[in-house]
Formats: C-alpha cells, structure tokens, sequence
C-alpha cells in the first residue's frame, strides 16, 4: 500500500504545514464552488445539487468540513468570529 499519507491532497497539490491553503473569504461567503470540490458544511461534492440549505447555513455557522480534501476540520467559536483548522490544509478564520 504504497501513497498513502505522502503528503499531497489528492489533487496532487503539495501539502502545508501551516497557514491558509484557501482564502477565508471563499468559505465565508458560502460560495461553494469557489472554495473547493467539497461543500464545507455537509462534506458532499460541492457540484451536487441541493446545498442551498448548506449555503445558507454558512452566513450564520462554520464550516465543518475541509473543501480541498474532504476531511473533518477542528473547529473553534470565537467571540470575534471562528477558526477551523484541517490537519492536511492549515486553518482558516472568519
């Protein structure tokens, strides 16, 4: 079993240690097919339909999902807004 956590995502984009691998502002304004293939608020394909709920649910939450690579993302709520952080993708703040 040879690939497995080399450190790229799957798109073969090299992997980072730190930072912001997408700009806050994509998730933040719940545009999903801007962030990411994934939608960061349920974790389904972002081209699927039916994320209208996901997108107005992301004006007032979170995300709760990586958009680059799918996986769930350590979340935490701030009084000045949030920060979530994917262990292959860095943090993002919003």
């Amino acid at each position: 079993m040879t690939g497995t956590g080399t450190g790229t995502a799957p798109s073969g984009v090299p992997a980072t240690s730190g930072g912001s691998a997408a700009p806050a502002a994509a998730g933040a304004s719940g545009d999903l097919a801007a962030s990411g293939a994934w939608c960061d608020r349920c974790g389904e394909p972002a081209d699927g339909g039916g994320h209208a709920a996901c997108r107005a649910a992301r004006e007032l939450e979170p995300p709760r999902f990586c958009a680059r690579c799918r996986r769930r993302m350590k979340v935490q709520v701030l009084p000045v807004g949030w920060a979530a952080v994917c262990v292959e993708h860095g943090e993002l703040r919003g």
